[in-house]
């Protein structure tokens, strides 16, 4: 399926700029033996509850990215020198990884740096294939988050903010996974008032096709709304409520669904320094449109920093700018005036 997009940016070396520094495009590195690497942030589906205001419906993006394949692979290959083995490379992007045209090469590159242990990805589906699957098999992908929301294919369309998706070839995909080599998790995002009585029957699917071959078999997760996210019209569960729930499943259904990052090997591990500090005044130069109204995305040597608070500005100006919010190597700063 091709994925249309209002405006898609492709991003080359020749483009000088950094794969480090937003949650777009690129990787980033939270200081753990797992790094997320992001080759493009298109969505097919608009999903009620997604955190990114991601796909054809979104009111907030006005531009998407497209990382090239080789480039990206240089910012992996550094970050896995850094991290010394037993890396997870996971594609999570603030859209669907299975957009990105060349997924399978993509797969196939990372099974080849041997710091690499594992590869995985996190979707909702609506792109996978038998074929693509078995295509994944080969190139070495290890593990799949795969988001069923409802057994109901009218709920799953009202969740997925989409018509067009069809049920039916999202679960038989997952069956296929589970019969591959490729471990499956299922992960359904739990949204109170509209999807209760449905995630017990998801976790009855997951155990029923074999999910959960190496790792967990399920990754519940908590509606939450975010500022910059869709919200839906409920009201918002407790965490204390959350894990009540998934206590009273583990137990109903035999299987551990609260999980944490030692489930998954996910541990400490040496991390890239961060070049700038909150409050810092630097400058940059303008690259192109951040992915959200009223954004741009600016570049120093080292980091690319989405600059907030800008209307127009020529391509190549340098602009000085104070970082707003520094963590984990992502950056948002605002214009001194």
């Amino acid at each position: 399926m091709r994925v249309r997009v209002k405006r898609l940016i492709r991003i080359g070396k020749e483009s000088s700029v950094p794969l480090i520094g937003t949650p777009f495009f690129g990787v980033i590195d939270r200081g753990t033996n797992l790094i997320q690497v992001r080759p493009t942030s298109v969505c097919s589906l608009s999903c009620i509850f997604c955190s990114t205001d991601a796909g054809p419906r979104s009111r907030m993006r006005i531009a998407e990215y497209l990382v090239d394949l080789n480039y990206l692979i240089e910012y992996v290959e550094m970050l896995c020198r850094i991290k010394g083995g037993g890396v997870e490379a996971h594609i999570d992007t603030v859209g669907d990884p299975f957009a990105y045209p060349k997924i399978v090469e993509l797969i196939r590159r990372l099974r080849e740096i041997p710091e690499i242990e594992v590869i995985s990805a996190q979707t909702h589906g609506p792109l996978l294939t038998p074929r693509l699957i078995e295509e994944l098999e080969k190139a070495g992908m290890d593990r799949i988050n795969l988001s069923i929301d409802s057994l109901n294919e009218e709920k799953a369309r009202y969740l997925s903010g989409t018509e067009w998706l069809k049920l039916s070839r999202i679960l038989e995909v997952a069956k296929r996974i589970a019969e591959s080599s490729i471990d499956l998790l299922v992960a359904p995002v739990w949204v109170p008032g509209i999807n209760d009585e449905d995630i017990p029957q998801i976790i009855q699917f997951a155990l029923s096709i074999g999910a959960g071959k190496k790792w967990p078999p399920l990754g519940i997760q908590k509606y939450e709304m975010y500022r910059r996210g869709r919200k839906v019209r409920v009201r918002e569960m407790s965490w204390r409520r959350f894990y009540s729930e998934l206590r009273k499943w583990e137990e109903e259904f035999g299987v551990k669904l609260i999980i944490g990052p030692s489930d998954f090997g996910i541990r400490r591990a040496p991390t890239i320094s961060s070049p700038y500090k909150q409050g810092e005044v630097i400058e940059v130069k303008i690259k192109f449109p951040g992915p959200r109204k009223g954004e741009i995305i600016g570049t120093t040597r080292e980091r690319s920093i989405i600059l907030t608070g800008l209307g127009f500005l020529p391509r190549e100006a340098a602009i000085r700018i104070r970082i707003l919010r520094s963590h984990h190597n992502l950056f948002v700063g605002i214009p001194i005036i």
